[in-house]
């Protein structure tokens, strides 16, 4: 019996054409949801037939398109450990449809005990070259030739290469920490930056094959070779490239440890090798002939990779790799930086925006690089460019770059943008490669608007100081809200801790618009559970973070109370609501100022509130209110103040910015 395949949310809310806040909403609400059998605590998995079952119960069970059904059909086949060998049976055998296309209409007509047979020897003889010593089984069970069929059909529909790209991406979403896919505009960038390179192209940490595909349709490449060090991510992308072509080849192994192409000389070397390794290989490889500019030190895993690379690229040839802001200035790595500037191999340094390598805490650099060839002209300047903080950085790097390759020697600069840097002032005691030490920010441009705003602001807040007279007799004895809770003059209120708030048509007034002081951002379904807000009530958040609490207003009615909020409903007959938020926001500052987080949850129930005339409240609401007010201003000056600040240092520190006359 084979067995039951696993969902994540993510799959359920495909099944179902919801959102996965959708699934999370059902596991909460409904006692009958299937429950786990395996994954962990935050993502946990679900048997597929407990799964679809409930939906067609439910009545959520969308209808499948036929790719969801054949991957669903292809996870079933496999348990997880197998599925990457299933995912190549498929892909192989999508390359025979695509490439013998006659040759399957043929096969496809006999019976399904006859097909099972003859197809594993068909496939077999055309999925040569794929880096697996089993690219298809020997032996086709006659219950899988309906796989075979459905993967056909769906070839039929879009094509060979789509419907493996389509079943692609379902295989990494299970396993998102498998391969790291370079962004599609970093791809672009790097293949452009190269130029209009012909002949062969390699890439020694290929991952997916981004650069391998991009260089398709990008550049005119003779030949495509790749390298990857995880075995089944080797032969999906080397599926995925055959696909396209037959000019490609993919193998698996460590590049550096097991050199698959050794004697290779591509015209064009480009990668995103790994980051920050400390076992590539130090100890084993200490001796190795592609050290030409120094052994990289056991950190300096990418100038590893980079030396690499250039053994790999013909003479003349050029290498263009992705590299952390560390390999730039770390000083372990200053004497191999060095002698790629006296070599004059490396030609420019591409700094790139923070997140433009999505899941990168950093923002990351493209190095240019050329290995030299007899008769190359002498090289004293290197491009840097750093348009990390513009939109259009890929724009203005390629013509920055073009500028300086029609004319290496000229005083290029351009603030902001980028500069043509001497060799010779870049060989110190730091060989410091980042391009922000030496390309001249602009002026930022928001200073003066910034500075207006803060003096718009300390005007307010000059307006809105407190005005306040000294009691002259001792305070009114105050009870609490608890007390005033059992007397029933008012209520205390919190909203279920579980709450969906990203989906539904009910607005939610969450935490988050406490802090922003913004609208009901939230978003619920319809519940009896729900405690809808009305005018008047007062808001606040379960935990002393400095938030005001919130009179509801007439155009916040009807909105849901959110998770982590509490809510007091007074009796207009006995209390003002701004005085009750007054005393609130008096209970939750007391709080903060004990300065632990262990008691940092404001216990609504003892905070004090006095009984007083309403007459008596409404003076105490309207100054309570003018005080928050102030309070308000005060962070926004505070966090507009520190905004100015941090442009005047840094304009006056690069000179973007001059002190008056």
């Amino acid at each position: 019996m084979q067995p039951d395949a696993t969902v994540t949310a993510a799959d359920i809310a495909r099944l179902a054409g919801v959102g996965r806040a959708a699934v999370s909403n059902w596991r909460r609400r409904h006692d009958d949801f299937p429950e786990p059998v395996g994954g962990t605590a935050t993502s946990p998995s679900f048997s597929l037939h407990e799964i679809r079952e409930w939906l067609n119960v439910q009545g959520k069970l969308k209808r499948e398109s036929s790719g969801e059904q054949l991957w669903q059909e292809l996870r079933r086949a496999a348990d997880a450990v197998a599925l990457a060998d299933v995912l190549l049976f498929a892909g192989a055998f999508l390359l025979f449809v695509h490439r013998e296309p006659e040759r399957w209409r043929e096969l496809a007509a006999r019976p399904d005990g006859e097909l099972a047979g003859e197809l594993p020897g068909a496939v077999r003889a055309t999925a040569t070259g794929l880096p697996a010593d089993e690219v298809f089984p020997p032996a086709l069970e006659p219950a899988h030739v309906p796989l075979a069929r459905g993967l056909a059909d769906l070839a039929g529909e879009r094509g060979a290469p789509e419907a493996f790209e389509f079943l692609r991406q379902r295989y990494f979403e299970l396993h998102k920490r498998r391969v790291y896919e370079t962004p599609e505009p970093i791809v672009r960038l790097v293949l452009d930056l190269a130029g209009e390179e012909t002949g062969t192209l390699f890439d020694p940490a290929c991952g997916s094959g981004g650069f391998l595909l991009g260089a398709l349709d990008a550049l005119d490449a003779t030949e495509l070779l790749g390298q990857e060090s995880d075995e089944a991510t080797a032969r999906i992308t080397a599926v995925r490239m055959a696909l396209r072509t037959r000019n490609a080849v993919v193998r698996a192994g460590d590049s550096l440890r097991e050199d698959a192409f050794p004697d290779v000389q591509a015209d064009l070397v480009v990668t995103n090798p790994p980051f920050n390794d400390r076992n590539w290989g130090y100890d084993e490889l200490i001796a190795d002939p592609r050290w030409e500019y120094g052994l990289p030190p056991r950190m300096e895993s990418e100038l590893a990779w980079a030396q690499h690379a250039l053994a790999h690229a013909r003479p003349g040839g050029t290498v263009i790799m992705l590299m952390p802001p560390a390999a730039a200035n770390r000083r372990s790595g200053r004497r191999i930086r060095g002698q790629l500037l006296r070599s004059g191999v490396l030609r420019g340094v591409f700094g790139l925006p923070v997140g433009a390598v999505p899941n990168m805490a950093v923002p990351l650099a493209v190095w240019v690089m050329r290995r030299p060839a007899p008769g190359d002209p002498r090289v004293d300047h290197i491009l840097m460019v750093g348009t990390a903080d513009r939109e259009d950085f890929a724009e203005r790097a390629l013509d920055a770059w073009r500028g300086f390759q029609r004319d290496p020697s000229a005083e290029y600069d351009e603030p902001g943008i980028g500069r043509a840097v001497r060799i010779i002032d870049l060989l110190d005691d730091e060989v410091d490669l980042d391009p922000g030490r030496y390309v001249q920010r602009v002026a930022d441009k928001r200073f003066a608007t910034v500075r207006t705003e803060a003096e718009d602001l300390l005007s307010a807040l000059r307006a809105a100081l407190p005005s306040l007279d000294e009691a002259a007799e001792p305070p009114p004895a105050a009870g609490t809200f608890g007390d005033h809770a059992k007397t029933g003059i008012l209520a205390l209120h919190q909203a279920p801790m579980r709450m969906e708030t990203e989906t539904g048509d009910v607005p939610v007034l969450t935490v988050q618009d406490m802090v922003a002081e913004g609208a009901p951002s939230g978003r619920t379904d319809e519940d009896p559970g729900h405690i809808l807000l009305r005018e008047g009530d007062v808001v606040t958040p379960a935990t002393a973070r400095g938030t005001v609490p919130r009179v509801i207003t007439s155009e916040e009615e009807g909105a849901a109370l959110g998770p982590h909020l509490y809510l007091v409903r007074a009796d207009p007959d006995h209390f003002v609501p701004e005085f009750v938020a007054g005393h609130l926001h008096v209970a939750a500052r007391a709080v903060a100022a004990r300065g632990s987080s262990a008691s940092n949850r404001l216990d609504v129930r003892r905070a004090r509130l006095p009984r007083i005339s309403l007459d008596a409240q409404r003076r105490y609401g309207e100054a309570f209110t003018a005080l928050a007010a102030f309070e308000s201003t005060l962070r926004r000056f505070s966090e507009t103040g520190q905004e100015l600040l941090g442009i005047s240092l840094d304009g006056l520190g690069d000179g973007a910015l001059l002190p008056p006359e």
